[in-house]
């Protein structure tokens, strides 16, 4: 993966209304893209080689603000993949966001296609379209936001003394505001809204 894969896809997304297909290793190739970026740019600092070390943060900018709007692209299209209740060309990371935005709407929860249940539970799940995620949310409150990792954060703690986590960068997760804050404020996460 390069800058110039992720422009190509950037401007797929923006030709299409449709999600484009990603190969399952997308997000894991662009957290490798990031690392190596940074990797490099420190390496031409300890040389001394500012030219280079400013090419080296100027193209993980660009690689990082590219895959901001393919995310916030995507994220619009699986709304409204989860409100049609139709699956799409996801990855196994946006399929977690759309089985939590399936809940957010109401939805039953729906195998994806290859998704084989593994345990007679799974199955009596999948057959009366009860999981514990409807469960969980249907007794409680409608969530209005969650949150966007920006990067890796390990397990913590919440203030309700629950564990949260470990999250990777480009996880959706629905935490407590108040640790929600705290990322936003760290720049380690990104709030979103979300509307009924």
């Amino acid at each position: 993966m390069d800058i110039v894969r992720l422009r190509e896809l950037l401007e797929g997304e923006l030709s299409s209304p449709y999600l484009t297909e990603l190969d399952e290793e997308f997000y894991r190739e662009f957290d490798s893209l990031i690392k190596a970026l940074k990797l490099s740019a420190e390496s031409s600092h300890e040389r001394g080689e500012d030219i280079e070390e400013r090419l080296y943060l100027a193209q993980l900018s660009i690689a990082e603000k590219l895959m901001r709007e393919i995310i916030k692209i995507r994220l619009h299209k699986i709304v409204d993949l989860a409100v049609e209740g139709m699956p799409g060309e996801v990855t196994a990371e946006e399929k977690k966001i759309l089985s939590v935005l399936r809940a957010f709407v109401g939805r039953k929860e729906l195998p994806f296609p290859g998704d084989v249940p593994e345990t007679e539970v799974q199955m009596e799940e999948v057959q009366t379209g009860e999981t514990n995620v409807d469960a969980e949310f249907s007794e409680r409150k409608p969530i209005t936001e969650a949150y966007i990792l920006l990067i890796d954060v390990p397990q913590i703690i919440g203030p309700d003394m629950k564990e949260y986590g470990p999250f990777r960068a480009g996880d959706l997760a629905v935490i407590p505001r108040s640790l929600g804050k705290v990322l936003v404020e760290r720049d380690a996460a990104e709030r979103i809204r979300i509307t009924p």
